[in-house]
């Protein structure tokens, strides 16, 4: 028997090689991509802390050794900016490496993200676990993973995040059919399909980078066979786990509302940029009025 403790573990999946932004991405990991000031991935990790989880770890690659560097001290640097004076960009250098206690683990072989979530089966033990993907950005004013760690802990199963999308968009995602549950703010899933066509989507609902797991995911994931792409799809085992019966069972979803950017598609990217640049402290004040400028002379 699993016994339901306080969820602390984060797994964020980034060994992904970053196609869609070459060549910026030929040295540099697409998850270090900046947006404003910081990069993405920090965004994650900010993200899964805020939350509870304190315990994070990195499902990593080749090349993503920058990863790494990011979130660890660097004496040299911050030495300097003592000696400068510099206390906002020192500040801004300990908030990114004082984040949490934060584990890598390397995924030698790309065979999708269900094989990177198994990666982190000895780490995370016996115990419900987070996982957000690295592409995916949460703005920070909109609630959604301590939401679904409330849900998890109420039905004991895993909980997945949902948004709608247009429906011809939808053969981009996982899809799920889902039905009410009384009295609650969160649905069950009854069915997920792994990136159907338009014609076959059971739904508008599309699968986003947020997941609350139970650990038996774990067990469907070793015997689940590579599926769409040739790659171990975490949408297969969840279908598996929605039809199951007994502890760690049942899939249910948090239907997300807010404001997400995809930080692998290059249009979204640059939303989340300026969304954000606008209100940053420092430079929205002075954005704000040029981008209005600008779109007029569009």
């Amino acid at each position: 028997m699993t016994s339901q403790k306080k969820i602390t573990k984060a797994v964020i999946p980034a060994a992904g090689l970053g196609t869609r932004f070459l060549p910026a991405t030929k040295a540099m990991p697409k998850e270090m991509l900046p947006v404003v000031d910081r990069p993405a991935i920090q965004y994650v990790v900010s993200e899964a802390v805020s939350a509870g989880l304190s315990d994070v770890l990195m499902i990593t690659g080749r090349s993503k050794r920058a990863l790494e560097d990011h979130f660890d001290r660097v004496p040299a640097l911050e030495q300097n900016l003592i000696e400068k004076g510099d206390e906002e960009r020192l500040r801004l250098v300990h908030e990114a490496t004082g984040l949490g206690d934060i584990h890598y683990v390397r995924q030698q072989d790309p065979k999708g993200l269900g094989h990177a979530v198994l990666c982190a089966k000895q780490h995370v033990g016996n115990q419900p676990f987070a996982v957000l993907l690295g592409d995916d950005l949460i703005d920070e004013r909109d609630e959604l993973l301590s939401t679904m760690i409330a849900v998890q802990e109420q039905t004991g199963g895993s909980v997945i995040a949902l948004m709608e999308v247009e429906p011809e968009n939808i053969s981009a995602y996982g899809c799920a059919d889902v039905s009410d549950v009384e009295d609650s703010d969160y649905v069950k899933v009854n069915r997920l399909v792994e990136k159907p066509s338009v014609e076959d989507a059971p739904s508008n609902l599309a699968v986003i980078g947020r997941y609350v797991l139970h650990p038996r995911v774990f067990e469907v994931l070793e015997h689940t066979e590579p599926g769409r792409g040739n790659e171990i799809q975490l949408t297969d085992a969840l279908q598996e786990l929605a039809a199951a019966e007994g502890e760690g069972s049942g899939v249910h979803a948090v239907i997300f509302r807010g404001r997400r950017y995809d930080t692998g598609d290059k249009l979204s990217y640059l939303q989340a940029i300026i969304t954000l640049a606008i209100d940053h402290e420092e430079i929205g004040e002075r954005l704000t009025p040029w981008l209005k400028d600008f779109a007029q002379t569009l």
